[in-house]
Protein backbone atom coordinates (compact mmCIF):
# COMPACT_ATOMS: atom_id res chain seq x y z
CA UNK A 1 0.00 0.00 0.00
CA UNK A 2 1.16 3.48 -0.79
CA UNK A 3 0.19 7.09 -0.63
CA UNK A 4 0.88 10.39 1.15
CA UNK A 5 0.71 10.78 5.40
CA UNK A 6 1.23 14.32 7.04
CA UNK A 7 2.34 13.54 10.57
CA UNK A 8 1.84 16.65 12.60
CA UNK A 9 3.72 15.52 15.77
CA UNK A 10 6.32 17.83 17.82
CA UNK A 11 7.77 15.08 19.84
CA UNK A 12 11.16 14.04 17.89
CA UNK A 13 11.65 10.56 18.56
CA UNK A 14 7.62 9.52 17.72
CA UNK A 15 7.53 11.50 14.61
CA UNK A 16 11.13 9.36 13.63
CA UNK A 17 9.56 6.08 14.87
CA UNK A 18 6.42 6.71 12.78
CA UNK A 19 8.05 8.29 9.98
CA UNK A 20 10.49 4.70 9.81
CA UNK A 21 7.67 2.45 10.03
CA UNK A 22 5.26 3.93 7.53
CA UNK A 23 8.09 4.44 5.12
CA UNK A 24 9.24 0.83 5.07
CA UNK A 25 5.85 0.12 4.11
CA UNK A 26 6.33 2.17 1.04
CA UNK A 27 4.25 5.38 2.41
CA UNK A 28 5.50 8.82 1.38
CA UNK A 29 5.43 10.54 4.99
CA UNK A 30 5.86 13.99 5.36
CA UNK A 31 6.11 15.56 9.02
CA UNK A 32 5.12 18.75 10.63
CA UNK A 33 6.56 19.40 14.03
CA UNK A 34 4.27 23.03 14.96
CA UNK A 35 0.52 23.03 15.07
CA UNK A 36 0.54 26.76 14.10
CA UNK A 37 2.25 25.37 10.38
CA UNK A 38 -0.18 22.36 10.05
CA UNK A 39 -3.00 23.98 7.99
CA UNK A 40 -0.50 25.00 5.29
CA UNK A 41 0.88 21.58 5.26
CA UNK A 42 -2.02 19.98 4.78
CA UNK A 43 -2.70 22.48 1.18
CA UNK A 44 0.71 21.94 0.17
CA UNK A 45 1.53 18.02 0.67
CA UNK A 46 -2.63 17.08 -0.20
CA UNK A 47 -1.97 14.09 2.26
CA UNK A 48 -4.64 10.86 2.09
CA UNK A 49 -4.24 11.02 5.41
CA UNK A 50 -3.29 12.82 8.50
CA UNK A 51 -2.19 11.61 11.41
CA UNK A 52 -2.20 14.44 14.40
CA UNK A 53 -1.03 14.72 17.41
CA UNK A 54 -3.66 16.31 20.38
CA UNK A 55 -1.25 18.48 21.75
CA UNK A 56 1.01 19.97 19.70
CA UNK A 57 2.97 23.70 19.70
CA UNK A 58 0.77 26.78 18.35
CA UNK A 59 -2.33 25.03 17.49
CA UNK A 60 -3.64 22.11 19.20
CA UNK A 61 -4.81 19.25 17.27
CA UNK A 62 -8.13 19.54 17.82
CA UNK A 63 -8.07 23.19 16.33
CA UNK A 64 -6.59 21.72 13.28
CA UNK A 65 -9.27 19.05 13.20
CA UNK A 66 -12.54 21.31 13.69
CA UNK A 67 -10.34 23.45 10.36
CA UNK A 68 -9.91 20.38 8.63
CA UNK A 69 -13.86 19.86 8.97
CA UNK A 70 -15.19 23.13 7.89
CA UNK A 71 -13.27 23.17 4.42
CA UNK A 72 -15.00 21.67 1.70
CA UNK A 73 -11.39 20.81 0.67
CA UNK A 74 -10.41 19.34 3.25
CA UNK A 75 -13.53 17.93 5.16
CA UNK A 76 -13.70 14.36 4.08
CA UNK A 77 -9.63 13.89 5.05
CA UNK A 78 -9.04 10.67 6.57
CA UNK A 79 -7.42 11.95 10.13
CA UNK A 80 -6.25 9.98 13.00
CA UNK A 81 -5.21 11.13 15.96
CA UNK A 82 -2.79 10.36 18.74
CA UNK A 83 -3.74 11.20 22.17
CA UNK A 84 -2.09 10.39 25.43
CA UNK A 85 -3.92 7.92 27.54
CA UNK A 86 -6.10 8.95 30.00
CA UNK A 87 -7.70 12.40 28.00
CA UNK A 88 -11.31 10.99 27.54
CA UNK A 89 -12.47 14.69 27.78
CA UNK A 90 -10.72 15.48 24.75
CA UNK A 91 -11.18 12.29 22.62
CA UNK A 92 -15.39 12.99 23.14
CA UNK A 93 -14.59 16.61 21.49
CA UNK A 94 -12.42 14.89 18.43
CA UNK A 95 -14.83 12.72 17.87
CA UNK A 96 -17.64 15.22 17.77
CA UNK A 97 -14.81 17.33 15.50
CA UNK A 98 -15.07 14.18 13.11
CA UNK A 99 -11.68 12.16 13.97
CA UNK A 100 -11.70 8.86 11.99
CA UNK A 101 -9.87 7.12 14.39
CA UNK A 102 -7.52 7.35 17.70
CA UNK A 103 -4.29 5.70 18.63
CA UNK A 104 -3.41 5.86 22.40
CA UNK A 105 0.28 6.29 23.05
CA UNK A 106 2.40 4.41 23.56
CA UNK A 107 1.48 2.29 20.58
CA UNK A 108 3.05 -0.51 19.26
CA UNK A 109 4.37 -0.98 15.10
CA UNK A 110 1.59 -3.53 14.05
CA UNK A 111 -0.91 -1.43 16.03
CA UNK A 112 0.01 1.92 13.77
CA UNK A 113 0.35 0.11 10.75
CA UNK A 114 -3.05 -1.97 11.11
CA UNK A 115 -4.72 1.25 11.85
CA UNK A 116 -2.84 2.92 9.00
CA UNK A 117 -4.35 0.04 6.49
CA UNK A 118 -7.60 0.36 8.26
CA UNK A 119 -8.46 3.77 7.62
CA UNK A 120 -7.11 4.02 4.01
CA UNK A 121 -8.89 0.62 2.91
CA UNK A 122 -12.14 2.52 4.04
Amino acid sequence: MSGRVLLIEDEPNIAEAIRFILSRDGWEVTVEENGAQALPRVADVKPDLVILDLMLPGMSGLEILSSLRADPATEALRVLMLTAKGQGRDREAAERAGVSAFMSKPFSNAEMRAQVRALMEG
